[in-house]
């Protein structure tokens, strides 16, 4: 790292500050188990008046994906779940699928399989305006969206099952398409486990790693502490986004019905640093055994065949450079890049801004935390990479 790393950092969040681009930020460095840096600028509330910090908790929205990787390999490290296996035989709404071909809706000729919602080639999609399966899965996060307050919320199995109704993308497997892939995986993980989504999480991973501040939800005496949402309108100002996006609510304030595998935990940087390092040290962080280390190593691999790939390059285009594997970008050629990157990182991001980066050769992690719509990862972002890197 540079010797002026640590002002620059602090430079270029105080201009996105300055900007409106940003409410508050904060970054986490580790490499060898231990702080590298730690820095924070802004506010993560400005209603409140509430600083950065280091126990701020963000909404993570996609950066839970990786999260729900890795409880799915606790189940295959038992056997209790097959990554060949085809959904419909965990989850029976999965038996009969359709595909959208040339603006016809037929049925699929193979099924999705474990390991597709792992990889997003299952060819379910996010809502959208235009495609028919983007239609469909659109009115079933609207839907969703209704009933968040109603005495008969969706849940995280009735989602699944509702969205096995909407026309897939494509043939599973012969494609790759950024969608709720995860959030199927969560209910499946629930069938599995015979217990509640958010439960087997609980068991599994946060307790044995001490991440006290990670759960579908933020309870009344931790409400101080979460970050708000802010919308960028330009220059000029920000304002207070209080609207819900994909079936999470901005205020989490309630345990919810729909946990979701894909957008749904809430964490800090604290909290998600003991995740990362586990993966980083093949399974295990502060003495306790998640995963094998042969499971870490499967589940941070680059898994697209040719034609997964060309899709994610097309769908993924400020990704060049990188791969796919379980829920997460894994960096095959560097070069490729649009900001320094080394081969074999891999991480995920979140709509709002949050940002995961592990480097197995420097055995360091990277950790942003940002509350800003439509972010993911976003110039800021890349900037601050470049400036580590």
């Amino acid at each position: 790292m540079h010797r002026n790393t640590e002002e620059t950092l602090h430079r270029l969040m105080r201009e996105a500050i300055d900007a409106n681009q940003i409410m508050g930020m904060n970054i986490l460095i580790e490499q060898e188990d231990g702080e590298l840096l730690y820095c924070q600028e802004g506010q993560a509330d400005r209603e409140k008046g509430t600083d950065m910090d280091q126990n701020t908790i963000f909404r993570l929205y996609s950066m839970t994906k990786p999260v729900t990787a890795a409880a799915a390999m606790v189940l295959v490290e038992r056997g209790e779940l097959d990554l060949c296996m085809p959904v419909g035989d965990i989850l029976p709404s999965y038996r009969e699928l359709t595909v959208w071909k040339d603006g016809e809706i037929i049925p699929c000729e193979r099924p999705i399989l474990v390991q597709d919602l792992l990889r997003m080639t299952s060819g379910l999609v996010y809502g959208d305006p235009v495609t028919g399966p983007g239609k469909a899965t659109e009115g079933m996060f609207a839907e969703l969206q209704m009933r968040i307050r109603t005495d008969d919320p969706m849940t995280t199995r009735e989602f699944a099952d509702r969205i096995a109704d909407c026309p897939l993308a494509f043939e599973p497997g012969c494609g790759w398409r950024y969608g709720c892939s995860a959030d199927v995986l969560g209910a499946v993980i629930e069938a599995v486990a015979n217990m509640p989504f958010g439960e087997f999480m609980e068991r599994e991973i946060f307790e044995p790693l001490n991440m006290e501040d990670t759960a579908f939800w933020v309870p009344e005496d931790k409400q101080e502490r979460l970050a708000a949402t802010y919308k960028s309108l330009g220059q000029e100002e920000m304002e207070r986004f209080t609207e819900t996006h994909l079936g999470i609510t901005a205020d989490v304030s309630t345990y919810p019905a729909f946990e979701s595998g894909g957008a749904g935990l809430c964490s800090t940087l604290l909290d998600y640093r003991s995740f990362a390092r586990m993966l980083l040290n093949g399974g295990t962080f502060g003495g306790r055994r998640i995963l094998r280390s042969e499971t870490v190593d499967y589940m941070t691999r680059p898994l697209l065949m040719p034609a997964q790939q060309k899709a994610f390059d097309l769908d993924m285009t400020a990704l060049g450079g990188f791969s796919y594997g379980n829920l997460m970008r894994v960096c095959t050629e560097p070069r490729r890049a649009g900001f320094f990157a080394r081969r074999g990182e891999y991480g995920w991001d979140g709509w709002l801004g949050t940002y995961f980066a592990n480097f197995p050769e420097e055995h360091m992690t990277i950790l942003m935390g940002v509350q800003k719509t439509d972010a993911g990862t976003f110039d800021l972002t890349r900037k601050i990479r470049n400036v580590i890197l």
